[in-house]
């Protein structure tokens, strides 16, 4: 049975808490991946654990620790956005290469690494993608996709300088990500020099892959994204 455990990883800005998995039997490499806009909730450790039961090692860092790493209901916006609004491009930097260097320590080459991520995580996974060539890169529903966040450039603007292959799953029916914009950001992200898709679900809103959110969860688009998520780490990833 995979192994998960609740570590702290040391950054810059002093310790980062993070849900880890280690699978049974050797790793195929290692996965970040980033939280919602509400933490490391139950739905991320159990994406942890699901990665892991594919074999990946897998660790979740929580980008909110300067805030005290809190977790929010998710329907209560009004916590969420201030944390939010606290990250900084200077500090999600920062975080990212911690949880890279822990993978690194770890055994893991940039090669055998990917990063996965979903809602807030899906724009940071982008940004990530664009940081240093690594195996792989999933973005679910990720934000800001002509708008910049935590002063970053828009993910349209940020698209054109992938270094890692790159996969965006989007819904149809998010209020958020018009489709017309997710249409410019596939057409960003193909002048970049490495593979790169999006995938769009014209049944699914944001946080369709959130079975925490009966809401808005979508089990069909949910299986396929996750499938797809999964075979585009296989066939990116350096395998050890």
């Amino acid at each position: 049975m995979p192994e998960s455990a609740e570590i702290v990883i040391e950054t810059e800005d002093g310790g980062m808490p993070a849900y880890e998995t280690r699978p049974d039997g050797a790793a195929k490499g290692g996965i970040v991946v980033i939280q919602e806009a509400f933490g490391v909730t139950s739905h991320i450790e159990e994406l942890t654990r699901r990665l892991a039961a594919d074999g990946w090692h897998a660790v979740a860092p929580a980008l909110f620790h300067r805030e005290g790493s809190p977790v929010f209901a998710y329907d209560d916006f009004a916590a969420v956005m201030p944390a939010m609004g606290a990250l900084t491009a200077g500090g999600i930097t920062t975080d990212l290469a911690a949880a890279f260097d822990h993978l690194e320590a770890a055994g893991f080459s940039a090669a055998e690494t990917g990063i996965t991520g979903f809602c807030m995580g899906g724009s940071v996974t982008l940004y990530a993608a664009t940081l240093h060539a690594r195996g792989a890169a999933v973005t679910f529903y990720g934000g800001g996709v002509s708008e910049g966040r935590f002063g970053l450039p828009s993910l349209i603007e940020q698209a054109p300088n992938l270094e890692t292959p790159w996969l965006g799953l989007y819904g149809d029916l998010d209020q958020g990500i018009p489709v017309d914009s997710v249409e410019s950001l596939r057409a960003a992200a193909k002048r970049a020099k490495v593979e790169t898709e999006i995938v769009r679900y014209p049944d699914a809103d944001h946080g369709f892959n959130c079975n925490d959110r009966p809401a808005v969860y979508n089990a069909e688009a949910a299986a396929d994204a996750w499938g797809r998520m999964l075979a585009w780490f296989d066939a990116h990833i350096s395998r050890r």
